[in-house]
């Protein structure tokens, strides 16, 4: 896995000044200032074709996304700002294997992991196809020799039970496709997947699995992500006090890193990790070998069919106009609300069980990417950036927070993802789900006037309470089936969106800083929690205080409860 050294800028777009400061921005604050007083009513009243003009379809995908705030005018303007901030020089960037990434000095290609031997990427004019195909290739004969039963246990078991460990982007991406795609799965192996270091959660992935029949992935690039590898070390020493065989971790692990040697002292050979590379970002690494627990639990065909549907998005998202480019418009959307509405929240609501894990995959992908308050430059913003996702199933949020989505005094702009067809007919079920999720987005957009309830003879003390004010955004994404290509296709149109936003506020997608001084305090904090407390240890008073009760509350457990 070759990639050459050297940090060259040569072929990246100029930082640029401020996006504030650009005229097309202060043409879209005006606008904004007009586009308030209007409500959606009269927009669809004014305009009979505006369900039509407002839709655009692209693989499996349909998005409608007229129930939004926006007439013409508004898309002209936001798509003058995407190239006023140089957005088709960014992507061209993005696709071109420039290092992107400025504050890492990094390329940015996780598109590469899925694209087509038509499509080379080249990183600093290096062709990485075969790389990536060696992986895959290796990938998918270990994923056949576990699935037919010729890869055993150290006891000559065959592996029923597969249990993930790893954090963040080796956890989440895999762990959501996995119970997306569970109508694909091979009915004879389980899959697990552990995250938390709270042994809550390894232990009850173990609790009613038999060690001789279980293979352990540990996904970590360095091997030293301490939640991953304290679960590992916990998991091993499950293994080896099950199996009394120390010599059975060779059997029964395999690892997801870049380090050959830390992999080689826990146990596993060097021929049982699969590596990736620092161009492939954690929360962009479904695609990579950290998506081995699902070619394990889908196989290789619905595996390479979902890298199939990633690169057609990808290939839409680089080719198609931009007023016709699915991403791009959902990214300027994205930026309309968040900068100049003031959103702080974004929802993603899919009707679909499968999706179930779909926006929490989303909140990181989303909020560790553009939840930033510098730009490229180290310039502290003058606008707000990344929202707040989150959201659930429907119907379940109808049930759950959709009182606030309808009457609260805050909007959220809401994506509703649909299918048409389900893997699991059962009677009128999928017609009621589809007939809610169509019902949410028109109440959100059109509401019920007072005048309405007046008419209908509503007793006049409950009209403020059953008006709803409608004017609330949504986009509707709809596909025949929830198949592996339309789940790529639908991560790779979110992965974009993300971009397309980050190069409209001129911030870096593709770091995360934020995540990094959390780490190092819990590194210091750590010792002081089994040893004596220096008054003089460095922390504040309130952590001293917190410490100093956790040991005594420990420590005045009963042993059984400890």
């Amino acid at each position: 896995m070759s990639s050459r050294s050297q940090h060259s800028t040569a072929g990246l777009p100029p930082v640029l000044p401020p996006a504030s400061e650009c005229a097309e921005w202060r043409a879209l604050s005006a606008h904004r200032d007009r586009m308030e007083q209007r409500h959606l009513r009269e927009l669809f009243d004014a305009d009979s074709g505006r369900a039509e003009r407002f839709s655009l379809e692209h693989g499996d995908w349909f998005l409608d996304y007229s129930k939004n705030r926006i007439d013409g005018e508004t898309l002209t303007l936001l798509l003058d700002l995407a190239h006023a901030r140089q957005l088709p020089q960014r992507m061209e960037a993005l696709f071109g294997g420039e290092r992107i990434n400025r504050s890492e000095r990094r390329a940015v290609s996780h598109m590469a992991l899925r694209s087509t031997p038509d499509r080379p990427f080249s990183i600093d004019g290096e062709d990485v196809s075969a790389d990536v195909e060696s992986v895959l290739s290796r990938m998918s004969d270990f994923a056949r020799r576990v699935r037919s039963g010729d890869w055993k246990g150290s006891t000559g078991k065959r592996i029923r039970h597969v249990v993930n460990i790893g954090i963040g982007g080796s956890d989440l991406g895999p762990r959501m496709a996995a119970k997306a795609l569970a109508p694909y799965a091979d009915a004879g192996l389980d899959v697990r997947f552990v995250a938390n270091v709270d042994g809550a959660d390894l232990m009850g992935a173990l609790r009613d699995l038999a060690p001789e029949e279980t293979l352990f992935i540990v996904c970590s690039k360095t091997f030293t992500t301490q939640e991953t590898m304290a679960n590992a070390m916990s998991a091993r020493a499950w293994l080896v006090e099950g199996l009394q065989d120390e010599s059975a971790v060779s059997h029964h692990f395999v690892a997801v890193s870049t380090q050959l040697e830390k992999a080689a002292s826990f146990g596993i050979p060097s021929a049982q990790v699969f590596g990736f590379w620092d161009w492939v970002g954690g929360r962009y690494s479904l695609t990579s070998a950290v998506g081995l627990s699902l070619m394990l639990w889908v196989g290789e065909d619905s595996f390479r069919e979902m890298l199939s549907g990633f690169h057609s998005m990808d290939e839409h998202f680089r080719t198609a106009p931009l007023a016709e480019n699915m991403p791009v418009l959902l990214g300027l959307l994205g930026v309309w609300y968040s900068s100049f509405f003031g959103c702080g929240s974004h929802c993603i609501v899919p009707y679909s069980e499968d999706l179930a894990q779909f926006p929490a995959y989303l909140q990181q992908l989303d909020m560790e990417s553009n939840g930033k308050r510098v730009d490229d430059a180290g310039r502290e913003v003058d606008y707000p950036t990344g929202p707040v996702v989150f959201g659930q199933t429907g119907t379940n949020g109808q049930h759950a927070f959709f009182q606030l989505l309808h009457q609260g005094t805050q909007w959220v702009p809401c994506d509703f993802i649909g299918f048409s067809q389900s893997h699991d007919p059962l009677g009128s079920h999928h017609d009621i789900l589809m007939a809610h999720f169509m019902a949410q987005t028109r109440a959100l957009a059109f509401g019920r006037s007072a005048e309405e309830l007046e008419a209908q003879g509503v007793d006049s003390r409950l009209v403020p309470h059953r008006t709803f004010p409608g004017n609330r955004p949504s986009n509707t994404l709809l596909a025949p089936r929830l198949t592996p290509s339309a789940l790529g296709q639908l991560i790779a149109l979110y992965e974009h969106r993300v971009f397309v936003e980050g190069a409209i506020w001129g911030i870096n997608s593709f770091d995360q800083w934020g995540v990094e001084l959390g780490k190092s305090l819990a590194e210091s904090i750590l010792p002081d929690l089994d040893g004596l407390l220096d008054p003089g240890s460095g922390h504040d008073g309130s952590t001293d205080q917190l410490i100093q009760r956790y040991r005594g509350q420990r420590r005045s457990l009963p042993p059984e409860e400890e």
